[in-house]
Protein backbone atom coordinates (compact mmCIF):
# COMPACT_ATOMS: atom_id res chain seq x y z
CA UNK A 1 0.00 0.00 0.00
CA UNK A 2 1.57 3.49 -0.84
CA UNK A 3 0.71 6.53 1.15
CA UNK A 4 0.79 9.66 -0.78
CA UNK A 5 1.76 13.04 0.70
CA UNK A 6 -0.82 15.72 1.27
CA UNK A 7 0.56 18.69 -1.01
CA UNK A 8 -1.16 22.19 0.19
CA UNK A 9 0.68 24.07 -2.43
CA UNK A 10 -1.75 25.79 -4.73
CA UNK A 11 -2.20 24.75 -8.61
CA UNK A 12 -1.67 27.11 -11.00
CA UNK A 13 -4.23 27.57 -13.71
CA UNK A 14 -3.51 28.16 -17.14
CA UNK A 15 -5.35 29.83 -19.43
CA UNK A 16 -6.69 27.85 -22.77
CA UNK A 17 -6.06 29.95 -25.75
CA UNK A 18 -7.68 29.54 -29.01
CA UNK A 19 -6.07 27.93 -31.30
CA UNK A 20 -6.49 28.05 -35.53
CA UNK A 21 -9.86 26.57 -36.21
CA UNK A 22 -11.22 27.06 -33.11
CA UNK A 23 -13.47 29.60 -31.36
CA UNK A 24 -14.81 30.92 -28.35
CA UNK A 25 -18.63 30.53 -27.62
CA UNK A 26 -21.30 31.27 -25.21
CA UNK A 27 -23.50 27.93 -24.31
CA UNK A 28 -27.22 29.24 -25.38
CA UNK A 29 -29.59 26.15 -24.60
CA UNK A 30 -28.48 22.41 -23.60
CA UNK A 31 -30.12 20.08 -26.08
CA UNK A 32 -29.65 16.54 -24.25
CA UNK A 33 -27.63 14.20 -24.78
CA UNK A 34 -24.67 16.16 -24.43
CA UNK A 35 -24.92 18.60 -27.48
CA UNK A 36 -26.02 21.83 -27.01
CA UNK A 37 -26.36 25.30 -28.76
CA UNK A 38 -23.80 27.60 -28.80
CA UNK A 39 -23.32 31.31 -30.00
CA UNK A 40 -19.74 31.32 -31.28
CA UNK A 41 -17.66 35.04 -31.65
CA UNK A 42 -17.81 34.03 -35.27
CA UNK A 43 -21.55 35.13 -35.48
CA UNK A 44 -22.68 31.42 -35.88
CA UNK A 45 -24.99 29.51 -34.06
CA UNK A 46 -23.69 25.88 -34.00
CA UNK A 47 -25.11 22.52 -32.26
CA UNK A 48 -21.95 21.39 -30.74
CA UNK A 49 -21.30 17.83 -29.06
CA UNK A 50 -19.37 16.67 -25.78
CA UNK A 51 -17.02 14.16 -27.31
CA UNK A 52 -16.68 10.72 -25.88
CA UNK A 53 -13.37 11.34 -23.86
CA UNK A 54 -14.29 14.19 -22.88
CA UNK A 55 -18.01 13.51 -21.67
CA UNK A 56 -17.00 13.21 -17.82
CA UNK A 57 -14.24 15.67 -17.76
CA UNK A 58 -16.43 19.01 -17.48
CA UNK A 59 -20.25 19.51 -16.46
CA UNK A 60 -21.91 21.94 -19.00
CA UNK A 61 -24.70 24.36 -18.31
CA UNK A 62 -26.03 27.55 -19.85
CA UNK A 63 -24.29 30.98 -20.33
CA UNK A 64 -20.87 28.59 -19.96
CA UNK A 65 -18.22 30.01 -21.96
CA UNK A 66 -16.35 26.86 -23.95
CA UNK A 67 -14.38 26.61 -26.64
CA UNK A 68 -15.62 25.10 -29.96
CA UNK A 69 -13.68 23.22 -32.46
CA UNK A 70 -15.77 23.65 -36.04
CA UNK A 71 -16.01 20.10 -37.96
CA UNK A 72 -14.80 20.78 -41.08
CA UNK A 73 -17.40 19.26 -43.30
CA UNK A 74 -20.51 21.22 -41.51
CA UNK A 75 -18.12 23.47 -40.33
CA UNK A 76 -20.86 26.50 -39.62
CA UNK A 77 -23.35 24.42 -38.25
CA UNK A 78 -21.66 21.73 -35.93
CA UNK A 79 -18.83 21.47 -33.73
CA UNK A 80 -17.18 19.92 -30.47
CA UNK A 81 -16.63 21.60 -27.28
CA UNK A 82 -12.75 21.11 -26.24
CA UNK A 83 -12.88 23.02 -23.26
CA UNK A 84 -15.32 25.26 -20.56
CA UNK A 85 -13.47 28.51 -19.08
CA UNK A 86 -14.69 29.41 -15.69
CA UNK A 87 -16.07 32.55 -14.94
CA UNK A 88 -12.62 34.46 -14.18
CA UNK A 89 -11.25 33.29 -17.58
CA UNK A 90 -13.67 35.67 -19.07
CA UNK A 91 -11.81 38.76 -18.36
CA UNK A 92 -8.39 37.44 -19.10
CA UNK A 93 -9.70 36.46 -22.72
CA UNK A 94 -10.50 39.89 -23.23
CA UNK A 95 -7.38 41.04 -22.05
CA UNK A 96 -5.61 39.08 -24.90
CA UNK A 97 -8.14 40.37 -27.33
CA UNK A 98 -10.13 37.51 -27.99
CA UNK A 99 -13.46 38.25 -29.38
CA UNK A 100 -15.84 37.22 -26.76
CA UNK A 101 -19.76 36.52 -27.39
CA UNK A 102 -22.16 38.54 -25.32
CA UNK A 103 -25.54 36.84 -24.62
Amino acid sequence: MQYHKNNNAPEEHRLVMPHENEVVGVVIKALGASKFSVLCSDNNERICAIPGRLRRRFWIKENDMVLVKPWVVQGNEKGDIVYRYSIMDKESLKQKGINVPEV
